[in-house]
């Protein structure tokens, strides 16, 4: 596999994961929530899988090249906020369409 090839599915592995805390309702995908998961619960999944795929992608670096190179915290911010848009369609249908849905 070349770099690109790594490089597009680590994005796509980072969209998915994005929005995996929106599609579901369990606590961390394995216990029902009782009474239903609240907003915290759902930006606590999130911010683990954040924290998740950087690790996956500090481990592809640290495999493809040997070593991993070191980042600055601007690399960190830009990573969350491109981690935050992402998150957007599960958001958005969690919050706005579904309700809509389950209301027709």
């Amino acid at each position: 596999m070349t770099m690109q090839n790594w490089a597009l599915a680590y994005v796509v592995l980072a969209f998915i994961a994005a929005n995996l805390p929106w599609l579901s309702s369990r606590l961390f995908f394995f216990r029902a929530a009782t009474g239903g998961k609240t907003l915290p619960w759902y930006l606590l999944e999130w911010l683990v899988m954040y924290f998740t795929v950087g690790l996956v992608g500090m481990g592809v670096e640290r495999g493809l090249r040997g070593h991993n190179h070191v980042q600055g915290w601007e690399f960190y911010v830009v990573a969350l906020c491109m981690f935050a848009v992402f998150a957007i369609p599960g958001f958005i249908w969690r919050f706005n369409l579904l309700p809509i849905l389950r209301r027709s």
